[in-house]
């Protein structure tokens, strides 16, 4: 059996042994290692280690019982036994002295900074307990300011996680047609992983980091766990060894082929998705969602509690809630998981009432009136919980009309200082790429200031993204090839974004395909502003931005993202009628992103 938490660390493991050891200039069959733990997952470790030349007499392991020697019985089996060392010693104290690596798999505080001082020079600590380290990184660099640490937590460097090779090991595997995943293979990806690190930080990984860059060395041992390049360099490594091995019934005949294909992984949701997901983790927030009772927002809830995004509040009925839970097979439990705003009975709906009236402002708006919104329309219950700040971003659109979400928002939420109006972005993540269009549900026929303004607010919303926009104003005309009303203006838009952001990556007005393909482009234009496909499309009119996207989606089998409203005061976004259950847990993680930047 192939268990991703055994081999998985393992293979990590080695990873950073391998470059620690480099940056050291020591070597392998030469260094001695102490382990805290004798669980599956540290004798993996040191079991893959010894194939790779760390001898067994250097190895010196512990556990709740202390070390392992010859002639123990307490808590032993064969497995263990492989490593007891002949010796009157007894504990993790007793064989700490000149160690080169510590490995610890076992509890938080084991490891103490009179040990860590009595290690030998320039020692590989990895300490990768979780939730707290054997040691933490602070405290060993303080007894050996020259240690290189590793643990499993994110909010340090060289975090030792099984995402940096599963399941790219499996995808060279299965590639390959291997009829087992065998010592060699495992050590490809380990040598595969340890090259990467050597690699400059990818512009994804560095994003998901809080746009650190990282350079080989102390703290870049081993890969981000959100590099996109991961199944790049693992896959192909592994179904090499597997064919040089033979055990591939399917070897792969034309690597570059090969190649070409694992590039389409490097952009589908998860690799766009995943520096927003790291975000919305580190600093989870409140998301209402208007239409609570759908089985969508409730599926979705269920990850976003899992997974540890936010704090959900539905807007519904809590019998209708909870029935539906039972119905869907869900385990959440309201008031504990998550908090219900009964539009039939709840203590604020006097208070809301009245914030309804004061954001209504001259609009006709009654009292009675507004008694019977705040009971009948969730969007606009969310929308005020938002202004009163009851929660911190909201999520609706899953029934209605688009247009009448939109008012609602624009009466109670508002718009956001310094901007002119609303706009919408869609994301459509293709095999060749992400591409973001605006303005695809909102604005009819926008003027150049609009288009420029737009244009500005797309530009940070796919920063967030982790991503550099490269930006073409889209038109019929091609680099000046036509002086129409839509022409003139998408070329006016690119003078206004040059005065105000010179160094934005944009220009046009261009067709289409000379947005995408930069040959085409250079035989048209060749001093274009940015080089390569743009991923952010600028369309002159709403006809044309929602028509594209809606194309493209469907004949491209695109995975969609959005539309993402830009310009509210605080984070509210409408979602389509067809979006699913991870539409919704996708904008919820960018939701929560963007109010952690409100603040």
């Amino acid at each position: 059996v192939f268990h991703d938490d055994q081999h998985g660390t393992a293979i990590i493991v080695a990873a950073a042994v391998v470059n620690a050891l480099e940056l050291a200039n020591k070597k392998i069959d030469e260094v001695k290692l102490v382990a805290s733990g004798a669980g599956a997952a540290a004798l993996a470790c040191l079991n893959l280690l010894v194939t790779m030349g760390l001898k067994r007499e250097n190895i010196w392991v512990t556990d709740i019982d202390g070390l392992v020697y010859e002639g123990r019985e307490a808590s032993m089996d064969e497995w263990k036994a492989v490593y007891a060392q002949p010796t009157e010693l007894r504990t993790l104290n007793d064989v700490i002295d000149r160690a080169d690596i510590f490995l610890g798999l076992s509890a938080a505080g084991v490891l103490k900074a009179d040990m860590v001082k009595r290690m030998g020079p320039q020692p590989l600590i990895m300490a990768l307990a979780n939730p707290n380290p054997e040691i933490s990184p602070e405290d060993a660099r303080a007894a050996k300011p020259d240690a290189m640490i590793c643990t499993g937590r994110s909010d340090y460097p060289n975090q030792v996680n099984n995402v940096l090779c599963f399941p790219y090991i499996f995808r060279g595997a299965l590639d390959a047609g291997a009829r087992t995943i065998n010592e060699e293979m495992k050590q490809a990806a380990v040598k595969a992983i340890a090259r990467l690190a050597h690699e400059h930080s990818s512009e994804v990984a560095e994003k998901a980091y809080g746009g650190k860059p990282g350079v080989f060395g102390p703290a870049q041992l081993i890969p981000n766990p959100f590099d996109p390049r991961l199944i790049q360099w693992i896959a192909p490594a592994v179904a090499k060894a597997a064919m040089e091995t033979g055990v591939a019934d399917r070897p792969i005949t034309d690597f570059d082929a090969y190649d070409e294909k694992l590039d389409r992984f490097v952009f589908r949701s998860g690799f766009i998705m995943k520096p927003v997901f790291t975000k919305a983790r580190a600093e989870p927030k409140r998301v209402i969602y208007a239409e609570g009772e759908d089985e969508r927002i409730l599926r979705a809830a269920q990850v976003v509690i899992q997974e540890g995004l936010a704090q959900p509040i539905l807007v519904g009925r809590p019998q209708i809630i909870a029935d539906r839970l039972e119905r869907y097979g869900l385990s959440l439990e309201p008031g504990k998981d998550f908090e219900i705003i009964n539009p039939e009975d709840d203590p604020r709906y006097k208070d809301y009432v009245e914030t309804f009236l004061e954001r209504s402002g001259r609009r006709g708006v009654t009292p009675s009136r507004a008694r019977t919104v705040v009971r009948t329309q969730p969007t606009v219950i969310a929308a005020i919980a938002l202004h009163r700040n009851e929660a911190d971003a909201m999520i609706c659109g899953l029934e209605g009309d688009f247009g009448r979400h939109l008012r609602q928002i624009r009466n109670v939420v508002g718009l956001a200082e310094g901007e002119a109006d609303f706009s919408t972005v869609s994301l459509l993540i293709l095999k060749s790429g992400a591409y973001f269009l605006a303005d695809t549900y909102i604005t009819p026929n926008p003027t150049a200031e609009e288009v420029a303004d737009m244009t500005r607010a797309t530009v940070k919303q796919v920063r967030r993204f982790g991503i550099e926009p490269k930006v073409a104003l889209l038109s019929h005309s091609n680099f000046g090839s036509h002086d129409t009303d839509s022409s003139l203006k998408m070329r006016k838009a690119l003078g206004l974004l040059q005065e105000s952001d010179p160094d934005l990556a944009v220009d046009g007005e261009m067709h289409g395909d000379a947005a995408l393909d930069e040959a085409l482009r250079a035989r048209v234009f060749p001093n274009a502003n940015f080089s390569g496909a743009a991923n952010v499309l600028i369309l002159p009119t709403l006809d044309a931005a929602n028509i594209a996207t809606l194309l493209i989606k469907v004949m491209a089998d695109a995975l969609p993202v959005g539309p993402m409203l830009i310009g509210a005061a605080k984070p509210a976004h409408i979602l389509t009628p067809s979006v699913t259950a991870r539409g919704v847990v996708n904008m919820t993680a960018l939701s929560v992103v963007e109010a952690q930047q409100k603040v």
